[in-house]
């Protein structure tokens, strides 16, 4: 078990990324039925610790560099808390809990999680999870949290919690200089695309140059640092510090991929358009015209190999979706998000991003910080979806009844939707920041409605989907 690790620049770019207007935290819900026993909770917890050493290390700044170090000090009464809601102890009670705890920074002198169980009056308690985002991305964070989980109620024996650690392993700190000479390595190819980046952004005209070049590297740079900004709406301005969270009711899975085969269309095609026909819906209930709407969201791409073992870290790019809120018909709206996804992901958009992300990490962070709101000034929202195990879970004899969680947002982008699968569900979570959209339970109640209008038009009319002119029919 390693007692201490460099910081990947990847990884150092999300720790340093923290604002008081939006911290670099992802926050879950799990919803339980009954109540968690406490002794087989901290067993769980303990076997977590003990297979994911970045749940015991802290993140330190030393010599200009970022390590994960052994928390000599690690005590997990500092890490999991009990907290007694107000109230009824009801959906809203616990929607404020999540929110409040969004926009509290963690303790950064300790290793970078935390959990808080609440007893509700929703059927059973409910564990919320805080871990920063440098730590992991959401597909790493899932397999991490599952390490805690048992298939049965009674569970497995857990194993021996491992003997207290010396942080003072001189192969381990070989390791760390070693990586930290990697770095350095690899700093002329990854400060070569920043100084590009850097270029485009300051004299606009040397984009003509690169894009002449073809559909490489350098043009891809290109597109992303020359793309317009958002329309001016609700959904978008400066954010402030106080969050708001809502979830929706969950979905079936088999449903949303039996329609998505009859429209041939992905599950997260069907995902992100039933998330632009709420936004749409939530404009116009507020009076805005949401054909004048033009706003583009970031949409996580996951670049882990098939074979990856789940350790910690972030392995993701980005691709920047033009949601089509201006798009009036559900069908339409679907095949648009489904074309402009297919061409997002051909692309070397999300390649370009992550090593954007490494040389970030690379660079001084006041340089980190111009170019984060550069970067997020594109976009008005995070959309991810993380799919999750499809059997039913337990945690220390309860049944996991529903997982939620909330992405963060960087820069000034105040809208984060979370998408996750669980046990043949789906669900969705809503972060807003309370100037914005002070109200984001008004959209995650039509999520499910828009995709119910998908599955209406396969059940009630699925000649004219299998007809030449069905579409225009439909459409018309």
């Amino acid at each position: 078990m390693p007692l201490s690790e460099f910081i990947s620049c990847v990884d150092t770019a999300w720790l340093r990324m923290d604002r008081p207007n939006n911290l670099m935290q992802i926050i879950g819900v799990l919803m339980f039925e009954g109540e968690l026993d406490d002794t087989r909770l901290r067993a769980g917890l303990n076997h977590t610790i003990s297979v994911q050493p970045r749940f015991h290390q802290r993140a330190v700044l030393e010599g200009g560099a970022y390590y994960w170090r052994h928390d000599p000090d690690f005590d997990l009464d500092q890490h999991l808390k009990r907290v007694i809601l107000p109230g009824e102890a009801g959906k809203l009670e616990l929607e404020k809990l999540v929110a409040d705890l969004a926009s509290t920074p963690l303790n950064h002198q300790r290793p970078l999680w935390d959990m808080h169980l609440t007893d509700t009056s929703l059927g059973g308690q409910a564990l919320v999870v805080r871990i920063h985002h440098a730590m992991g991305d959401g597909f790493s964070l899932v397999r991490a949290m599952l390490t805690m989980m048992d298939n049965t109620p009674e569970g497995a024996p857990r194993p021996p919690s491992p003997e207290p650690l010396d942080d003072s392993d001189d192969e381990d700190e070989e390791d760390c200089h070693q990586g930290s000479r990697l770095v350095r390595a690899g700093l002329k190819l990854t400060g070569s695309l920043w100084s590009k980046y850097v270029e485009v952004v300051t004299h606009p005209t040397k984009a003509v140059d690169y894009l002449k070049t073809g559909r490489d590297v350098a043009s891809e740079l290109c597109n992303i640092a020359t793309l317009g900004d958002d329309s001016p709406c609700r959904l978008r301005g400066k954010t402030t510090s106080t969050k708001r969270v809502a979830w929706s009711e969950q979905i079936d899975l088999p449903d949303i991929k039996a329609v998505g085969k009859v429209l041939g269309c992905s599950v997260n095609d069907l995902l992100i358009a039933a998330t632009a026909g709420a936004f749409r819906h939530y404009l116009q209930e507020k009076g805005d015209d949401a054909n004048k709407v033009k706003i583009r969201a970031l949409v996580p791409v996951n670049m882990r190999a098939p074979d990856d073992e789940g350790a910690l870290g972030n392995r993701f790019g980005l691709v920047a979706l033009d949601l089509p809120l201006d798009v009036e018909h559900p069908l339409q709206r679907l095949y648009t998000v489904r074309d402009r996804m297919q061409a997002l992901r051909t692309s070397l958009q999300p390649v370009v991003v992550l090593n954007l992300l490494h040389a970030l990490g690379m660079a001084p962070n006041a340089v980190q910080q111009q170019a984060v709101e550069l970067l997020t000034a594109k976009a008005s929202a995070v959309i991810t979806n993380v799919p999750g195990p499809q059997q039913t879970l337990y945690l220390a004899g309860a049944r996991l009844r529903q997982p939620l969680f909330w992405v963060p947002q960087s820069g000034d982008i105040g809208v984060g939707v979370s998408i996750l699968s669980y046990d043949h569900k789906v669900q969705l979570g809503l972060i807003t920041d309370k100037k914005l959209v002070p109200d984001p339970d008004r959209v995650v109640e039509r999520f499910a409605v828009e995709f119910e209008q998908l599955l209406l038009l396969v059940l009630m009319e699925p000649e004219l989907l299998f007809d030449p002119n069905g579409l225009d029919a439909l459409l018309g």
